[in-house]
């Protein structure tokens, strides 16, 4: 008998079936959410054109991800930079107003809409999984493993979050069980300096806390209520603000900063939405004189404890630019009364 060749109505199956899954998977191996759409599209070409190859042994889904993440490391050897960041390695807060300015020689990572994430069912990360599935798409977690390099990155996600064995993940990447045992230990050892117990803290899943929380963080700026903003804070909360080179730390700087900035538009917009499995706002300002409200920044919001531990923003044409990935309008037009 010959090999199964998978017809077109059978392959577009499995295209809706993991393109979701394929999508977050590259989008974790570049940190760039366009990136990852690229990629994606890129993946399933790549297997139409070579269907022929699969000789229907293996799983399909295996044979997708062997495609993806080839992809995924090609397209990372073929850029300037093998890695996206959330923040400057050794850099210290800033103190008083924003100087740096924006750091044009940076690649920033990029948020991921939770609109996007897959509905896990066939693609359940297997037993030998040692994150969560929530844990795995959280911002700072993405942040951490883009310094790995490329071939360990990889092998982390397909082992570790994927729960793949080395065995599976060696015949995907090519070399031996033990190159990719090496290249896990590793990569946990990177991970382990720079997490306490060499992963990010767990999250539990959004709470009515959370919620509430999210629901003052609108109010606030909804109303350009600075005072209530800070509020929210932790005493030791951190702020980014991609693409700008500074960072804050601490309530005192983060309101120091926010007071130096805060008047500089008439007023503010927020829209809840949900980014990397953590609560977001997109925030619209209007300026003064200008009678629209136009995309300003996207915030990426990390509670604790019924507070804000952690806040990136993302701000100027970076921020905005995220908007249409996020489902958001460039512009936005009050509710008619």
């Amino acid at each position: 008998m010959g090999r199964p060749v998978l017809d077109r109505p059978a392959f577009e199956r499995l295209a809706t079936t993991h393109r979701r899954e394929l999508k977050l998977h590259c989008y974790r191996m570049m940190g760039s959410l366009h990136e990852a759409d690229d990629l994606v599209q890129e993946t399933f070409l790549k297997a139409w054109r070579g269907r022929m190859q699969f000789d229907g042994r293996g799983s399909p889904r295996g044979w997708l991800y062997t495609i993806a993440t080839n992809a995924c490391l090609n397209a990372i050897k073929a850029r300037s930079s093998a890695h996206r960041v959330l923040e400057e390695p050794a850099r210290p807060p800033t103190e008083g107003p924003a100087a740096a300015g924006p750091a044009a020689g940076l690649s920033w990572l990029e948020p991921y809409p939770d609109a996007e994430l897959p509905d896990l069912v066939d693609g359940e990360p297997g037993p030998d999984a040692r994150y969560e599935t929530g844990e795995a798409v959280r911002l700072a977690f993405v942040a951490a493993i883009q310094l790995l390099p490329p071939r360990q990155r990889a092998a982390l996600l397909l082992c570790d979050v994927l729960g793949w064995s080395a065995l599976e993940t060696a015949q995907l990447l090519g070399g031996t069980t033990a190159s990719v045992n090496s290249a896990l230990q590793r990569a946990r050892a990177t991970l382990g300096k720079r997490y306490p117990q060499g992963r990010p803290l767990q999250r539990s899943q959004p709470n009515p806390e959370e919620g509430r929380l999210l629901e003052r963080y609108v109010r606030a700026w909804r109303a350009a209520n600075l005072d209530g903003f800070i509020e929210l804070l932790r005493e030791d909360a951190t702020y980014h603000m991609p693409p700008w080179h500074d960072w804050y730390r601490g309530r005192p700087a983060i309101h120091d900063f926010f007071k130096t900035v805060w008047g500089n538009f008439a007023g503010y917009r927020a829209v809840a939405t949900r980014a990397n499995g953590q609560p977001a706002v997109a925030i619209y300002a209007r300026r003064r004189q200008d009678p629209e409200w136009r995309a300003q920044s996207l915030h990426v919001i990390e509670p604790a404890q019924g507070a804000i531990a952690s806040l990136t923003v993302y701000v100027g044409p970076l921020g905005a630019g995220l908007f249409a990935a996020f489902g958001l309008p460039p512009t936005w037009s009050e509710p008619e009364a």
